[in-house]
């Protein structure tokens, strides 16, 4: 069963998806699908960007735990197919509190995140890549519809081509938003807050995503009587996709984690990294508006008045 409309790509968003990757108007006028996206790319992945994947493969190399990531790409796997079941559950049941409905989607994820912050994961990567940009973002996007392993990989998971193209859309499309998150360390000191205390870009990503899931089971639970079918449709796709960049954050990992076995190039790998960070701060986002807050016009009526 389909689930709400956030894997469907817009007209305008497929206008902004040719025009951003500079493809031929004509592929406008065509069915948009991810094999036709990649067969129209005409863009390389630049040698800087490339780089950087080099750089956090040395940085971290020998560190991480293979199997531990195995494992959790497996149960996460699991996870995303359970992923109908808990959309028909809905709301969690519960008299005194919520059952553990949505917390399990990401019980595995939790042991990948703790790992890498053991491991110094996030901080590599943080000194390592750039900030968003227009052309950090354009460079993902080739390398992803040039990494076969991700795609089929992401296809073997359960996302088809649809909601792949999906994923590469929003991330190409959101550059602006994406720009207001930025390493660390490039986090102006003189803010209202103390910067020490920030953690980084691809922590607060996996952080920020891992803590919206895990609290839906309260805030379900304490507001269904304001929870339409709606709400719960527009929601699937929003924890489908962190789910998603989950477990692109883990596969980039064990890539890593790998050595000279790794199926994906520095360039391929730089742009998994980038591309994780950004589908969760995308959909985390959505989530809110989607979920969490919710306004008069989207709420169930009343039952009495």
């Amino acid at each position: 069963m389909t689930h709400g409309n956030g894997a469907r790509v817009a007209a305008e968003e497929r206008e902004r998806l040719v025009e951003r990757l500079d493809i031929d108007d004509s592929v406008a006028d065509e069915e948009l699908t991810l094999s036709t996206l990649r067969a129209a790319v005409d863009g390389e992945i630049d040698d800087e960007f490339v780089s950087m994947g080099e750089a956090i493969r040395s940085d971290l190399e020998g560190s991480l735990d293979v199997a531990l990531l195995e494992s959790v790409m497996a149960d996460l796997e699991t996870q995303i197919a359970r992923l109908p079941e808990v959309r028909e559950a809905g709301i969690p049941d519960g008299e005194r509190e919520p059952e553990r409905l949505y917390r399990e989607l990401i019980e595995p994820a939790w042991r990948m995140y703790d790992h890498l912050v053991d491991v110094g994961f996030f901080e590599s990567v943080d000194a390592n890549a750039p900030r968003f940009s227009s052309e950090h973002i354009r460079n993902t996007s080739y390398g992803l519809l040039e990494a076969d392993p991700l795609t089929s990989e992401l296809e073997s998971i359960g996302f088809d081509d649809a909601e792949q193209l999906r994923l590469v859309t929003s991330v190409v499309n959101s550059d602006k938003e994406l720009a207001r998150w930025v390493p660390t360390e490039q986090i102006p000191r003189d803010v209202e807050f103390n910067v020490d205390f920030v953690p980084p870009l691809h922590q607060r990503a996996a952080g920020g995503s891992l803590l919206w899931i895990r609290t839906l089971d309260v805030h379900l639970w304490q507001k269904q009587v304001l929870i339409t079918e709606e709400i719960l449709d527009d929601g699937y796709w929003d924890i489908k996709a962190m789910l998603g960049g989950l477990y692109l954050l883990t596969r980039a990992a064990r890539e890593i984690g790998v050595g000279d076995e790794s199926a994906l190039t520095d360039g391929q790998l730089m742009a998994a990294l980038t591309a994780s960070a950004a589908i969760m701060i995308i959909n985390q986002q959505e989530i809110c508006r989607d979920m969490y807050y919710i306004t008069e016009e989207m709420r169930a009526p009343p039952k009495a008045r």
